[in-house]
């Protein structure tokens, strides 16, 4: 009689789970070596409904702030807009983990901004999530394991075989400090402007430096990622140490 064990699903190894986890981000949605279109790149953004998610609770934040200049209603208007787009894809049965995660966001945000009378506390949580990003990926280029050239290698199903190409690894590296920069100038821009007090300024900056900013940053990786991939896989050089 066979094993019960074969029976069994063998669990997914870390390579298999971080492939999985790739294809469903932002990065999935686009194909390294093809060339870019305006339908990926609103794939990758989450779609109109991801665009509306994204922008709508921002644009909330500074619009009752303007009027009120009260914290607390400038903070609740938008968290019960992101209730109701997860309850709005519950009722759609589509992917609710998205708003999910914004409702969780904004909801933190909010008790900060709440709990502390400050209106500019909404941005703290911002700021966290931007300086872990410039940490990791500043991390990933100094051990020469550049973050983009990982995401990008398990797209293609190629491991990390990608270190073993000079252009791929120096494009790796080029994309990477991209986005490096990317999160590292939206603090330079609104630190400053949370330590001024600036609220409605931090707030529509906030906006344009979100999702428009990660979708240009998006757009030129793409570019820069295709430059040396659709030329195909050629010999292989001495791998990157």
């Amino acid at each position: 009689m066979a094993d019960d064990r074969d029976d069994q699903a063998t669990p997914p190894n870390f390579s298999e789970a971080f492939s999985a986890a790739a294809q469903k981000s932002g990065f999935g949605q686009v194909t390294p070596g093809e060339t870019p279109t305006a339908g990926a790149l609103l794939a990758a953004i989450g779609g109109v409904r991801g665009i509306i998610e994204s922008l709508l609770p921002g644009f909330l934040f500074v619009l009752v702030f303007a009027i009120t200049g009260d914290a607390v209603p400038s903070v609740l208007v938008p968290a019960g807009i992101a209730v109701v787009f997860v309850l709005v894809r519950l009722i759609t049965r589509t992917p609710v983990v998205p708003a999910l995660v914004g409702l969780a966001g904004i909801a933190v945000s909010a008790a900060l901004a709440i709990f502390s009378g400050r209106a500019e506390e909404n941005f703290v949580l911002g700021f966290l999530l931007n300086a872990a990003y410039v940490v990791a990926l500043l991390v990933s280029l100094a051990v020469r394991w550049p973050a983009i050239g990982i995401i990008v290698g398990f797209l293609r199903s190629e491991g990390t075989a990608w270190r073993a190409d000079k252009a791929k690894f120096r494009i790796a590296v080029v994309t990477t400090v991209l986005w490096t920069g990317m999160f590292a100038l939206r603090l330079a821009v609104q630190v400053p402007l949370y330590y001024a007090g600036q609220v409605q300024a931090l707030g529509a900056t906030k906006l344009i430096m979100g999702l428009p900013l990660y979708a240009a940053t998006l757009w030129v990786t793409w570019l820069l990622v295709r430059a040396v991939y659709a030329k195909g896989d050629t010999a292989h050089e001495k791998p990157v140490a």
